[in-house]
């Protein structure tokens, strides 16, 4: 009789048990929307006329377009179960590098093309460092700052001659005295939180870099002359950044590969996943994006700022969190990322407009990101 009840009692378990991962699916994609709708619901109520205007939400749009933009990237690196602390510091860097090569007389598109390889290249030496290449990513830094020393004192051929001695000689040097030694990404990138702000520091002299002309770069965060209901340039590269990556997750073997080695990197290397050439390119793509913000940093700056973006870290990482992705790695989308950056963006205005004290919206800030974290372990408890 147990045996009979036991089995006429499974298909209802089961049904309930398939509703409740329906509906526990649901709240995880839709959480963060109806949260972002409740905030601005809220305000609105609250502030009325002054919050709800087509010109907040014209700035609240162009306040979330460089946290968001270096979130997109972020949410590639999280979905791989990777992590990076060192956002800010790039953003900064690459604002110093686009006011330096504009100030020796290179066109805008070229400052912008040097401000985005910035980000690549700080991506691809995280990345390497990640996957086990310490040694020769710190002989071909010494390369460089060796070169750009030896460029000072006696010219061009000398620092290529000299730069290309310890490059060669440091590489071959680390293969065979450290080999693969892999290193966690939290220690990596806040490693290069504090290395990418010094450098920054130090080309710029501890000083913000004025460039004479910034040509349309100047324009990406700038609202003047343009009509009352366009927004600027800056909020159409967050988009185009957000529909790229859509695209790069969702339709590309490399998007795969990240939810793949983010849910078990055991299992993707085992099926085939080349795990170490995979993260090289998720940290190089999703620091480029970094790189990218920088420009609108920029922009909105009109110079470049070593000081500039400290504490970004913390809100693009809340923006991925809050927007359903796990640190835990395997889940994430572009759509999530966007609410949760809104969302926080929503918080400040409303927090800003209501008269409440810039340190009581960074509590909220901290506790809606704790939130969020515990809501996430729970359910991965749960699912266990």
């Amino acid at each position: 009789m147990r045996s009979t009840e036991t089995t006429s009692k499974s298909p209802r378990s089961s049904s309930f048990g398939v509703l409740a991962l329906g509906l526990a699916s649901a709240a995880r994609s839709l959480g963060p929307m109806l949260g972002l709708i409740v905030a601005w619901g809220l305000f609105a109520a609250l502030i009325g006329e002054r919050f709800v205007s087509w010109e907040n939400q014209r700035l609240m749009l162009l306040q979330s377009a460089v946290i968001g933009t270096a979130a997109i990237g972020a949410t590639l690196i999280i979905i791989a179960r990777g992590l990076d602390l060192s956002v800010g510091s790039t953003i900064a860097l690459g604002t110093v590098v686009v006011a330096i090569a504009l100030k020796l007389g290179a066109p805008a598109w070229l400052a912008a093309v040097i401000g985005v390889s910035c980000g690549l290249l700080c991506g691809a030496a995280i990345g390497a460092i990640v996957t086990g290449s310490v040694g020769i990513v710190a002989a071909l830094a010494a390369a460089g700052g060796l070169a750009w020393w030896v460029h000072e004192k006696y010219g061009l051929v000398a620092a290529l001659l000299a730069g290309a001695v310890v490059a060669v000689g440091g590489v071959i040097a680390a293969r065979r005295a450290l080999g693969r030694l892999e290193l966690s990404p939290f220690i990596v990138t806040l490693g290069m939180w504090g290395a990418l702000r010094g450098l920054a520091k130090g080309l710029g002299e501890n000083q913000p870099v004025y460039p004479p002309d910034s040509g349309w770069l100047a324009g990406l965060m700038s609202t003047a002359g343009r009509p009352g209901w366009s927004v600027p340039p800056g909020v159409w590269v967050l988009v185009a950044a957000a529909l790229v990556m859509t695209v790069v997750l969702g339709h590309t073997v490399f998007g795969r590969r990240a939810y793949a080695i983010g849910s078990n990197e055991v299992a993707a290397r085992m099926s085939g996943v080349p795990i170490d050439r995979v993260k090289l390119g998720i940290y190089t793509v999703g620091v480029g994006f970094a790189g990218l913000a920088s420009l609108l940093q920029f922009s909105y700056l009109s110079m470049g700022d070593p000081t500039t973006a400290e504490g970004y870290e913390l809100r693009v990482i809340a923006a991925v969190v809050i927007g359903g992705a796990s640190l835990s790695g395997g889940e994430g989308t572009v759509r999530g990322t966007l609410v949760g950056t809104l969302l926080m963006t929503v918080i400040d205005n409303g927090c800003t407009r209501l008269g409440i004290d810039n340190w009581i919206q960074e509590v909220i800030t901290g506790a809606i990101i704790v939130a969020a974290v515990a809501i996430d372990r729970l359910r991965h408890g749960r699912e266990a």
